[in-house]
């Protein structure tokens, strides 16, 4: 069960209050603290303004350089931005990487037809796990994350479906929401995503592409979420495992996550 947030968002695609959801313990994750949207490129003053009021300090980019370069955040007053560069170890890959292909209907059937698109996903969930750029990012964040300080913020990439879908899902199961509710939260981003991404599956379709090549892209799948989970059982053992081992956090840092985010009934 999720505790809807009473405070109003502005329409930023994607933009969701992270709190709200029970734990299994009884507790509820707090709301206010932490939001999610795609990038904040096309914010507009209003939008600035409102996230403002919703008292963000941190703004936490997990994009690529490149992605930062082509679209640059446009930040709520008072906030300063931190950059987590998941992908800075596999930039050939990130969504920038994409836009050209994405062009040519021919090559876009060459690399991503035939199930491609969506395997690429699987794997790229996978590396989210081991990578060093992306563990020392989310090491940044959730540390980031534990101090006052740090708080409230917003996390981004460029949807907010995929490094941000991880960072927030792994934040959720860390704070003890049962699985099945983090999922949900997940797959949120698809609906989410669906109104802005429509023109793009037009315009491919336009250009005599196949639409369905561009799924796995635009949207999620059980399937993202379940290999990062697989890979952090065979490397680490448990999520715990790769706060601990894999992102270098140490108990105190985690507590003080759990003791932020947490409230106790």
């Amino acid at each position: 069960m999720r505790e809807a947030a009473t405070t109003a968002l502005p329409p930023i695609p994607n933009l969701r209050d992270v709190g709200g959801h029970a734990t299994r313990s009884g507790g509820r994750v707090r709301t206010g603290l932490l939001y999610r949207s795609v990038d904040l490129a096309r914010a507009t003053d209003a939008d600035a303004a409102a996230l403002a009021s919703l008292g963000v300090r941190v703004v936490y980019d997990l994009r690529t350089d490149d992605e930062r370069a082509m679209a640059p955040d446009r930040l709520p007053p008072g906030a300063h931005l931190l950059v987590a560069d998941v992908m800075a170890d596999d930039v050939g890959s990130s969504p920038a990487a994409f836009g050209a292909i994405l062009e040519d209907p021919a090559r876009a059937e060459q690399v991503l037809g035939g199930g491609r698109s969506a395997r690429f996903f699987v794997e790229k969930y996978r590396t989210f796990v081991t990578m060093p750029s992306a563990r020392a990012a989310y090491r940044r964040l959730y540390a980031g994350l534990a101090e006052p300080g740090g708080r409230p913020a917003l996390i981004h990439c460029t949807t907010g479906k995929d490094r941000t879908g991880w960072g927030v899902a792994a934040l959720l199961l860390l704070l003890d929401v049962p699985e099945e509710l983090v999922l949900e939260d997940f797959l949120a981003s698809g609906p989410a995503l669906a109104p802005i991404m429509e023109p793009a599956l037009e315009e491919f379709r336009a250009r005599g592409g196949d639409p369905t090549l561009l799924e796995p892209l635009i949207g999620v799948s059980p399937e993202y979420l379940a290999s990062a989970l697989d890979e952090v059982a065979v490397a680490y053992g448990s999520l715990d495992g790769w706060f601990t081992d894999g992102l270098g956090l140490d108990a105190a840092t985690i507590d003080a996550l759990r003791s932020a985010f947490v409230e106790r009934a």
